[in-house]
């Protein structure tokens, strides 16, 4: 389709039509825009990958438990999330979502409470451990890439063999860690551990803690380690000039420039730290300590297939609600 313009007696043919007219809306787009419109393509296919999956299991969870050949039982609306959330079917599952009471032995037998310590303790562990090793490899020293590979190494071994390792570390009458009740071991002794730990629950939380900061520091170093290496060398030669001592360095140039780095890999950490399964699993199995990922995980084997999408959905808004901490504060500077 076509038009006939008369401009300073010279006739124009001007075009129209919904190519054009497209065109022209994009030209006339600012530059974060057109930013967002070449990325809408590959937001819409995000979207669509991660909601279709996470809305499915909220269908899922409307529904009761199969107790027979079906595939799910009749339809209770929010009726699973009230009975879960309350603890009122804390006795038909494997182990309670919430803890039971303030005991020590509850909050070790609680998906939820486990998951949460287990999140905390390990993440600080492994971004203050993290941190310190980064610090140490930023530095020009004889042997630096030996050191890199040493700290590396731990993250390159599979879940299931590093489960394994300390799963023997800490059997009774195999590990050197752990004696038995006639010939004690030095962490018995101690009172540091029982000599059946992969049985208590506190131990055993204690070691896959400790198995996943060996593993998971180098992910925390080498993130942070990018961060500094990023760094204009030059503002340390000007502060070194202008007789900052060290310390004075580290925290007005090096610290808040990989702050925002350091946020970003505790994020990460913190999102992988609350959906533990595998580790778990291999060292001391999900009936010694529970998490949510167990959790889910059991019921659904026992075919508790409302319960399990109910507390799979629960677990996906708990993880979005610490994601939204993250980037909220962030954004307004309080992390």
């Amino acid at each position: 389709m076509s038009t006939e313009r008369q401009s300073g007696g010279t006739p124009r043919r001007e075009r129209s039509g919904v190519y054009v007219d497209t065109v022209r809306w994009m030209e006339n787009l600012t530059e974060t825009q057109y930013a967002y419109l070449l990325l809408s393509p590959a937001l819409l296919l995000l979207g669509v990958i991660a909601l279709w999956p996470l809305l499915s299991t909220f269908r899922l969870s409307l529904f009761s438990d199969s107790l027979g050949a079906a595939a799910v039982g009749g339809f209770l609306g929010l009726e699973n999330y009230v009975a879960i959330l309350t603890g009122e079917r804390s006795a038909l599952l494997p182990s309670p979502f919430l803890p039971q009471s303030l005991t020590v032995d509850a909050l070790f037998g609680s998906a939820l409470a486990v998951t949460l310590v287990f999140t905390v303790i390990s993440v600080s562990f492994e971004t203050l451990i993290g941190f310190v090793q980064a610090l140490v490899l930023d530095k020009e020293f004889s042997g630096r890439r030996w050191v890199r590979v040493a700290i590396i190494l731990p993250w390159a071994i599979p879940i299931v063999v590093q489960g394994m390792i300390f799963f023997l570390m800490f059997q009774p009458n195999v590990g050197f860690l752990v004696g038995t009740a006639d010939n004690p071991a030095l962490l018995n002794r101690l009172g540091l551990l029982t000599t059946t730990p992969l049985a208590n629950a506190q131990d055993a939380t204690m070691i896959v803690i400790v198995a996943d900061v060996w593993k998971t520091t180098a992910f925390m170093a080498l993130l942070i380690l990018a961060g500094m290496q990023s760094i204009d060398r030059s503002l340390f030669d000007v502060a070194k000039v202008a007789g900052a001592s060290p310390w004075q360095r580290f925290k007005f140039i090096t610290l808040p420039i990989i702050l925002p780095t350091v946020l970003v890999a505790m994020l990460f950490r913190t999102i992988q730290a609350m959906r533990i399964y595998g580790l778990i699993e291999t060292v001391s199995g999900c009936t010694t300590v529970p998490s949510l990922s167990c959790l889910v995980v059991t019921t659904f084997s026992n075919r508790m297939l409302g319960s399990s999408a109910t507390i799979a959905f629960v677990t996906a808004a708990i993880i979005g609600i610490v994601v939204s901490v993250y980037i909220v504060g962030y954004a307004r500077g309080e992390l």
